[in-house]
């Protein structure tokens, strides 16, 4: 059984499916795009959203083996919870949660999430708000014996936005990733939800 979708969001599916145009996204990808979409009523992000090869295989299985999600802020973890807890039940962590006085010269976000990859190397990370997190996490990976399964990666701003998915891009690691200045905590929310909706209809199949 599928998740029902409700009926605004059906017609506001319909809605960016008329006026997509052409696009060479798989069925998969375009599922992800489509919500990050519906989230922002922004079409360029059918230019800005990249997938690494096998990121969304690896996504959906991690979802389904109960991998940990770390979330870099509150509002992801707020935007996500409910599908969560409605499907698979994943922990749910937002890193900044776990980090009440930073590091010196870091920021709580960075610290947290450092902490979180040293518990959860493996876990599905959500970047949504904070690109010095995103930056400390690429930092490890090259070395990093265990990998995570995924990492979506949409910080939006001007300070250091643009050089953390350079990072990122540059990581030997499952990704899908935001380019430019855009994203945010509504963005990498509705990647993770889309990929949830993936997960439970590819358990249902």
């Amino acid at each position: 059984m599928s998740l029902p979708i409700h009926p605004i969001m059906e017609q506001s599916f319909a809605v960016i499916d008329r006026e997509i145009g052409e696009h060479n996204f798989t069925p998969s990808e375009y599922a992800i795009v489509r919500r990050v979409i519906h989230s922002t009523a922004d079409f360029e992000f059918t230019q800005l959203i990249q997938f690494s090869s096998g990121a969304i295989a690896s996504g959906i299985n991690a979802i389904q083996q109960r991998t940990p999600i770390i979330t870099d802020v509150g509002m992801v973890k707020q935007g996500v919870a409910g599908m969560v807890a409605k499907t698979f039940g994943n922990p749910l962590i937002a890193a900044v949660e776990q980090a009440p006085v930073a590091l010196p010269g870091k920021t709580r976000t960075e610290t947290g999430l450092m902490e979180c990859f040293e518990q959860f190397p493996n876990a599905i990370f959500v970047i949504g708000n904070a690109p010095t997190a995103l930056l400390a996490l690429c930092t490890q990976l090259p070395t990093a014996p265990i990998q995570p399964s995924l990492v979506i990666g949409a910080p939006v701003g001007f300070i250091s936005v643009l050089e953390s998915k350079d990072a990122l891009a540059q990581a030997p690691v499952p990704q899908i990733r935001v380019e430019g200045r855009k994203g945010g905590s509504s963005v990498a929310a509705a990647i993770l939800n889309a990929l949830i909706v993936l997960a439970e209809e590819d358990n249902n199949s």
